[in-house]
């Protein structure tokens, strides 16, 4: 679909917005589920850009920053494929391939933040020559410029992408064969379930692994909507902070608590 300069200009300070947020974090606009959101909330495709932030977000949910490793760039991918998914004109056909394309993005994302990490190396320097001079308004000039840096690196690629136009980006989708489209879907859901597993491996443990067995039953039942499954999963959260309060409460006055509430009540069984 073609956009007006208004949604242009909207989409443009989303993608600013998500590029300082990955450094503030403090809004979370560069998170997949709330960028891409803003996005289809600005040009008219909520529901396809919803759809694409929600399993974007499994497989961010995967990436870290450990050491001096750094995790592949959450904010480009989500405002990338989005402006993407919105250009192509394909609604909710085309999230798959957003989320194939969503990935080399995120990695190619990493050399623009290389580029802006080594800038704002040398923008610590001269901040520290005006903390020698006792200037807090350079300071703070400086600080502001770094962290608008972050926000221009992902609104130029966004920027750039508006540019081309809806036409070069439906042509390049349509160009794609069949083969590739498939690939790329089974890829892409592949990619998700590989994201979620990650998360799992990290949060799993035999107290944990019940409450998601349930969940994952009830998911299927189709005639329980989205209200009745967030009503199950509150009370199944109520039960489980009601086990914690009595979980390693035993005769012997709670000596083998270890801190795992259902586990501490299966062993005093």
């Amino acid at each position: 679909m073609d956009l007006n300069i208004f949604q242009m200009i909207l989409v443009v300070l989303v993608s600013f917005l998500a590029g300082m947020e990955g450094i503030l974090d403090e809004f979370h606009f560069h998170q997949p589920v709330i960028a891409c959101t803003l996005i289809g909330l600005v040009t008219g495709n909520l529901i396809p850009c919803l759809i694409l932030g929600g399993s974007l977000q499994m497989i961010a949910l995967g990436w870290a920053n450990i050491g001096a490793a750094v995790a592949p760039d959450a904010a480009l991918a989500s405002v990338a494929s989005a402006i993407i998914l919105v250009l192509g004109g394909e609604g909710r056909k085309g999230v798959s391939s957003a989320i194939a394309i969503a990935v080399p993005l995120a990695v190619a994302g990493l050399l623009l933040t290389i580029i802006v990490r080594t800038i704002t190396t040398g923008i610590v320097h001269i901040m520290d020559k005006a903390a020698e001079e006792g200037s807090f308004r350079k300071i703070e000039f400086w600080q502001i410029v770094a962290i608008c840096l972050q926000g221009i690196r992902i609104a130029i690629p966004a920027a750039m992408i508006l540019a081309i136009g809806a036409g070069p980006v439906r042509g390049m989708l349509n160009a794609m064969p069949s083969w590739l489209t498939d690939g790329l879907a089974v890829g892409g859901g592949m990619v998700v379930a590989v994201g979620y597993a990650m998360v799992i491996n990290m949060m799993a443990s035999k107290e944990v692994w019940p409450f998601f067995a349930i969940g994952f039953v009830l998911a299927t039942v189709t005639d329980l909507t989205l209200i009745a499954l967030g009503t199950i999963g509150i009370s199944m959260a109520l039960i489980y902070l009601k086990l914690e309060k009595t979980g390693g409460g035993s005769n012997d006055g709670g000596g083998s608590n270890t801190g795992d509430p259902v586990g501490d009540i299966i062993d005093n069984y």
